[in-house]
């Protein structure tokens, strides 16, 4: 459960506490809410209790001293006597008169007049929703309210019929859908999602399975994209979050990177981190494999050490995720020529993720090759960087102003590399290109 699911009237009634509560009272009003709530809800009495009518004992204004405390503290002699004492107490209590007691009201109520109107001062300055902020400990108190380990945190309630098991905070204001479209287009949403516009669970299975079928007839990856993301939303407003999620975006995650749209990829990835860290299953192992790669492509250092320290013993044995770490190794001791066999032999859709930074590793490749050799055939260079074809080399060579050979007229399968000449163009190529890395969306 949580503080979105709570009457108006709770949410007032917890407004106007927090509202009355100063650094004396804090702790202990904080400490009577929280219990007051969890009777209410253990009772299933949130909606039902008059919340307007409940007072806080810890809020309730401390008595006054009485006048006859005060006449005691004047008149009482200067007595070690326990005995003594008792007596002159008693004798100063019995002579309270009218007059004493009209002036012990008047006091209490000039009291409760000052306490209100500093209440009404106090709900002015911050209103109703920002009330909800009053004072550091105050800050997020709805949502500490219900903590991790209460049983009905993250549960329906089984005693409600129309709880929605795959909804994990699910109450009776949570939408469900009643569209029965299989597709429709992604819009974002400008105000509260209607359920009449929004496809129910069983319909959303039905779209997925559809959206695969299309995607294997080739269809444009724009139209499915923007029905991926459509699907995603109605599971979004629906609040559902089970393995049929986890399915849906690493199915778009998959798609993405085929389709070379790193936006949509890293907003799916980071989606479903989310998903795996509350125990929903899925290709954790995979995503996992991913997520190294594009730190390798971000060269985010400091990330990808920390992310690579906190892997479990079941990541660390995984092939894809081996092959990642292998991946990281080679990179980051430069060498290259067991990157690039790391390169061909990327299992799962890795490549696609390497195919953003292999060019920039090819340049730093070549870049230590033309310092190391005096010359270079374009065939050493085709097959130690892992180009498909002598044209392919030669192209890439061009592209980084190091197209340099000693016999330029000759066939590819001949042509030399003068490696004197290539490589300050290699390098002023690098600088150029390769110096600063930008990546959309990426998390």
């Amino acid at each position: 459960m949580s503080s979105d699911s709570w009457p108006p009237q709770l949410k007032e009634w917890v407004a106007k506490c927090l509202g009355q509560m100063t650094d004396a009272n804090r702790n202990d009003a904080q400490a009577e809410l929280r219990q007051v709530i969890a009777d209410a809800f253990t009772a299933k009495s949130l909606w039902t209790t008059d919340w307007a009518g409940v007072q806080l004992q810890s809020l309730l204004p401390k008595a006054p001293p009485t006048l006859g405390t005060l006449k005691r503290k004047m008149n009482e002699p200067q007595s070690t006597s326990k005995k003594a004492k008792k007596a002159a107490m008693k004798n100063a209590a019995n002579t309270l008169d009218l007059g004493d007691q009209a002036a012990l009201n008047r006091r209490a109520e000039r009291f409760q007049r000052e306490h209100e109107i500093e209440r009404q001062k106090g709900l002015r300055n911050n209103g109703s929703s920002s009330a909800l902020k009053a004072g550091p400990q105050g800050a997020h108190l709805f949502n500490r309210i219900w903590r991790a380990d209460s049983p009905s945190t993250f549960a329906p309630n089984p005693d409600d019929p129309e709880a929605n098991p795959n909804v994990p905070n699910w109450d009776r204001h949570t939408i469900v859908g009643t569209s029965q479209e299989l597709f429709k287009d992604y819009l974002r949403l400008t105000s509260d999602p209607k359920p009449e516009m929004i496809r129910p669970y069983p319909v959303l299975q039905q779209t997925l399975t559809e959206l695969k079928k299309r995607w294997r007839e080739k269809v444009s990856y724009e139209w499915i994209c923007n029905q991926f993301k459509s699907l995603r939303q109605d599971l979004t407003v629906q609040r559902i979050k089970n393995e049929f999620t986890v399915q849906v975006y690493e199915i778009h995650a998959r798609m993405a990177l085929e389709s070379a749209d790193m936006v949509e990829y890293n907003q799916c990835q980071a989606t479903l981190k989310t998903l795996y860290e509350l125990g929903i299953p899925g290709k954790v192992e995979e995503f996992t494999a991913y997520r190294i790669l594009m730190l390798l492509h971000g060269r985010n250092k400091s990330e990808l050490n920390l992310y690579v320290g906190q892997l479990t013993p079941r990541q660390k044995v995984d092939p894809a995720v081996q092959h990642a770490l292998r991946v990281h190794r080679a990179v980051s001791m430069g060498n290259y020529h067991t990157l690039f066999e790391m390169y061909l032999s990327a299992p799962n859709m890795g490549a696609y993720i390497m195919d953003h930074f292999i060019d920039r590793e090819r340049a730093k490749a070549i870049l230590i090759m033309t310092r190391a050799y005096r010359t270079l055939t374009l065939g050493f260079v085709q097959n130690e960087l892992a180009f498909d074809t002598l044209t392919d080399a030669q192209k890439f060579l061009a592209a980084h102003r190091a197209a340099c050979f000693t016999n330029p007229n000759s066939p590819d399968r001949e042509k030399v590399l003068d490696c004197k000449a290539a490589s300050p163009l290699i390098a002023q190529a690098y600088e150029e290109k390769y110096r600063k890395v930008a990546i959309r969306g990426a998390v």
